[in-house]
């Protein structure tokens, strides 16, 4: 047992645990989210009928929640430290946690206001561990293992995604869907993840990088000293020094970031874009609504369920391709493949979905379509695991300077805040419309967003944050955002051969761990 000792004991561990149990947290809201939305009791005491707009309101509201918390994170992340901001966004989560359980319970009348403050408040917390948590994992990262690392931190959101909805279908089966508590218990047991984060957030040290920005040397040389040890601890701090003396003199605000003629526009619009592509896989409105698309597919209610755990059972261990690969090939191209993926799946949903709807007319089997349906919606999942999920996330981390930084994640969280309250409202209206010609609007808007990354996003994997920065200066000098037309795109691809160690922010501060996790 000396090995689980050890692990306990090492801070660079700590830090990835902790870091990938707090993103989990959005992927249990979404599985918590999809048998919520059908149970019998939740509408009773929420006074709607499943097929009323407001089930997804109150789903969406959370996004804009989110949004507001991303910004309001950021801004005391960098005034305050990563760690401080993180401990209120853990104790924002679990207040509005507790308000989404206490809903209903033995009353009615101002149910729905109160699910709908519920939401908002844990909106608020997840949306500022989302901004916070990838800047502060990468903060402590190498050139070469940052993307690795926050796939891995994000195969643990599947991971959460997976618990609450194999919760939400065991109590379901259990207690029935008019059973008020096959929607409470799911909601009771997320409050864990907010609870134990909270208890052992004191083990883990403040980035050394805050530390030096903010010009407390000898607190950034404990913290050092706290994850590696005395003898790198120094070598490490002239090396953050050195990269913080080039950076301190151009402080960057939001009037920089969102004026298209500030310093850091170029990079924003890169940011927006991913995460606004993001949304337009539809892959927030698949893991929100996954049953309902079964049901479309033609099976029963149950059967759905069951397929749609089995789905997010594929969708968690098919992650692990995106943090073996993130870093060899890069993200673009796991990117770009991505959506061409999902958007074929998409198309061949929708001749599924069509001869589904008329099997009876047509005289096809059921399982004729439904099975070839659930391999094309099983394979989309997965290429959006390994395209999608970590990589709009990632890029903002690596792409502005250490003083753009946590700006950069909070823009990051708004646009997928608004996108996915867009998507997630628009999405059972679009169920109830226009039934399965939905799936051709997502393989639509897939092709838009694989074209738009291949022109415009360029690859930021096994590169410094300041070669990254320097990407974008380049392409003010050409005066074209083409990544293929900024040096003769170099950018299109991950960089050639192995590069000598720096210092400064090109320091692999985890690196050693994630050497040893392969």
């Amino acid at each position: 047992m000396s090995w689980v000792k050890n692990a306990m004991l090492d801070k660079q561990t700590e830090i990835v645990i902790f870091s990938s149990t707090a993103i989990a947290l959005y992927g249990y809201d979404q599985g918590m989210m999809s048998l919520i939305n059908t149970n019998e009791d939740y509408l009773e005491t929420m006074g709607i009928a499943e097929e009323n707009p407001l089930v997804g309101v109150i789903v969406s509201v959370y996004y804009l929640g989110t949004a507001v918390g991303a910004i309001l994170a950021s801004y005391f992340a960098d005034k305050r430290g990563r760690k401080p901001s993180i401990f209120l966004c853990l104790a924002t989560t679990s207040l509005g946690n507790l308000i989404m359980f206490l809903t209903g319970l033995g009353f009615s009348k101002g149910a729905m206001p109160m699910m709908f403050l519920g939401r908002i408040i844990m909106g608020l917390g997840v949306g500022g561990i989302d901004a916070v948590i990838p800047v502060y994992s990468s903060e402590l990262n190498s050139d070469g293992g940052r993307g690795k690392a926050l796939a891995q931190e994000f195969q643990s959101n599947i991971f959460g995604l997976n618990m609450a909805f194999a919760i939400n279908l065991f109590v379901t089966i259990a207690l029935g869907k008019s059973n008020q508590w096959a929607w409470r218990i799911p909601i009771a047991v997320m409050q864990a993840y907010p609870v134990l984060l909270l208890a052992f957030i004191y083990r883990l040290p403040e980035t050394p990088r805050w530390f030096i920005s903010k010009e407390k040397e000898k607190d950034a040389h404990e913290a050092l000293i706290d994850i590696y040890g005395e003898d790198e601890a120094k070598e490490k701090l002239d090396g953050l020094k050195s990269a913080y003396k080039e950076e301190s003199g151009k402080p960057v605000g939001y009037g920089d970031m969102l004026s298209p003629k500030g310093s850091q526009f170029h990079p924003t619009v890169v940011t927006i874009m991913g995460q606004v592509n993001q949304a337009l896989t539809g892959y927030g409105a698949v893991s929100v609504y996954g049953p309902q698309i079964f049901e479309l597919l033609g099976f029963q209610v149950r059967t759905s369920e069951y397929l749609t755990l089995g789905n997010y059972v594929s969708y968690f261990f098919l992650m692990t391709l995106a943090w073996m690969y993130i870093d060899v090939v890069g993200r673009r191209i796991l990117m770009v493949g991505g959506a061409f993926g999902i958007s074929i799946c998409f198309a061949i949903l929708t001749v599924l979905g069509g001869l589904a709807a008329n099997s009876d007319n047509l005289g096809i089997p059921n399982l004729a379509v439904s099975i070839p349906g659930t391999v094309a919606l099983y394979i989309a999942t997965g290429a959006f695991g390994i395209g999608w999920l970590s990589e709009p996330w990632l890029i903002p981390t690596e792409i502005f300077p250490s003083t753009a930084r946590a700006q950069g994640a909070a823009i990051s969280v708004v646009i997928w805040g608004f996108a996915n309250f867009a998507v997630t409202l628009l999405t059972p209206i679009g169920f109830n419309n226009l039934n399965y010609w939905l799936f051709l609007v997502f393989a639509a808007t897939n092709l838009f967003a694989g074209l738009w990354t291949w022109l415009y996003s360029p690859e930021t994997g096994g590169r410094s944050f300041e070669e990254n920065q320097s990407y974008f200066e380049d392409a003010k000098d050409h005066s074209t955002w083409r990544v293929s037309k900024i040096n003769k795109g170099e950018f299109k691809h991950m960089p050639k051969g192995e590069k000598d160690g720096e210092e400064g922010e090109s320091t692999p501060l985890l690196g050693g761990l994630l050497g040893s996790s392969s």
